[in-house]
């Protein structure tokens, strides 16, 4: 996957592999000044799967806000 098919909205609808605790994608708003951009199977930019597993802290309350 592309860098910019990674960039996802935070405020887009929920992928099928979103959880309250990882995203697909990076759902930040600025990347490049994630502390976790690049980490190896910690951001999404790096990672095989295209998964974050450590998003922001702000990204539970959005998760629970888009499921409904």
């Amino acid at each position: 996957m592309t860098e910019k098919e990674l960039k996802i909205p935070f405020n887009a609808p929920l992928h099928e592999q979103d959880t309250d605790s990882q995203t697909f994608g990076c759902r930040q708003n600025n990347p490049d000044i994630c502390g976790n951009n690049g980490l190896s199977d910690i951001c999404a930019f790096a990672s095989k799967d295209g998964i974050c597993r450590k998003p922001s802290r702000a990204w539970k309350k959005q998760y629970h806000k888009l499921k409904g």
